[in-house]
């Protein structure tokens, strides 16, 4: 990676002018709305005829207003947001020690993924060499994505140390760059930039359709995004600071999945996480730089987790009543803000009648129908 102590300060104009580093390489992601999603969202937990999690009543009382705008990262380039802080990474790494250097030494990462295909999709296209440690309980269809773009995929365990270790291998044998998936300010910056065009895309689909907002409400009052190592969620802190737009976490609680939850509860960083959640995008804990940006209560407003049967309630309804194919870890974000009545009952106090617009980070959709068919399978009876 480029050298840390020479990276552009964590700001949202560093923000800006990475955006303008890496526009021409990823997508601009739609922003999109849906009235059924926002009704659902505005009606109490107790009083919803239809989209809770199976077989668990909920006597949830608040009603908070709120409209829903989705950035849909799922329909990034490899499938997820990891594409931004990937080429940004890689752009500044090349800016730093000359294409032909990188080119030389290639680079390495570990990743359950998303970061995985992400760096091989950067490597591939300046001609790097790219060298991605991934744990064997990789989902299949990400593994097979990261070799698609041509890169050396090599299995390990599943925990941070065990990815870690066999990076190191790695190095040690090619002299490759490590490119870490979050825990890295060039990374964070990148990732950052969804934030940016988010705001702007809600701020101009209320400006265009009235029906979207209320008048004195013309751009967003809060984002919610996931955190597994807190790369984005750290960047959309950084991308938003300042501009009065809340940002709020989303995690899965499965196995202390919600490593962040309960580090910003206990005041001390959860250094190791081993969770077998369906938010496989989210079994990493926090990263120590991610950390210190996540725990500035003036750049983060909160951290909420929700259960595996409410991230599943809520991916059936992005697919069915959006039509939004996303992966279980992108679904977090619709949960906690459909189901934790914690974060509810907050924004119903702080919103009032006049409720919130809230930016709704769709993280990514690399899944596939058969993994999406076996989460929703009734369970087998034991005869």
């Amino acid at each position: 990676m480029a050298n840390a102590s020479t990276c552009p300060p964590l700001t949202r104009e560093s923000v800006q002018t990475a955006h303008k580093r890496i526009e021409q390489y990823i997508h601009r992601t739609p922003v999109v709305t849906c009235e059924t999603l926002n009704l659902i969202a505005s009606t109490a937990q107790s009083e919803r005829h239809d989209g809770q999690p199976d077989d668990i009543p909920s006597d949830g009382t608040a009603k908070p207003q709120l409209r829903l705008f989705f950035k849909c990262e799922n329909q990034q380039r490899i499938g997820a947001f990891k594409a931004r802080g990937a080429f940004h990474a890689l752009g500044r790494l090349i800016e730093e020690e000359g294409l032909e250097n990188v080119r030389q030494k290639g680079v390495v990462t570990h990743s359950s993924g998303n970061h995985a295909q992400a760096l091989a999709l950067a490597a591939k296209t300046h001609g790097v060499p790219a060298h991605i440690v991934m744990p064997t309980i990789s989902t299949p269809s990400k593994i097979a994505g990261t070799k698609s773009q041509g890169a050396n995929v090599i299995f390990s365990g599943s925990t941070s140390d065990e990815r870690e270790a066999v990076v190191a291998e790695v190095i040690k044998k090619t002299g490759a760059t490590l490119v870490p998936p979050y825990d890295h300010p060039d990374i964070i910056i990148g990732q950052g930039t969804q934030a940016l065009e988010l705001e702007q895309q809600a701020q101009q689909l209320i400006a265009d359709n009235a029906a979207l907002g209320i008048p004195r409400k013309t751009r967003l009052d809060a984002v919610i995004a996931p955190i597994g190592g807190g790369g984005m969620l750290s960047g959309i802190c950084t991308a938003l600071h300042g501009t009065g737009i809340k940002v709020f976490g989303a995690e899965p609680n499965f196995g202390g999945a919600n490593d962040a939850e309960l580090g910003l509860k206990q005041g001390k960083r959860i250094e190791k996480v081993k969770t077998l959640t369906i938010a496989d995008g989210l079994r990493t804990p926090v990263g120590t730089i991610p950390w210190t940006i996540i725990t500035d209560k003036d750049k983060l407003s909160g951290i909420y987790s929700v259960t595996e049967e409410q991230i599943k309630a809520a991916l059936r309804l992005a697919m069915e009543r959006a039509k939004l194919f996303i992966e279980p870890s992108a679904a977090t974000t619709l949960a906690v803000v459909l189901y934790n009545e914690e974060l509810r009952k907050l924004v119903e106090k702080e919103a009032g009648p006049e409720g919130w617009n809230v930016g709704i980070v769709l993280s990514g959709g690399n899944t596939t129908v058969e993994a999406i068919a076996k989460l929703f399978a009734a369970p087998s009876k034991v005869e």
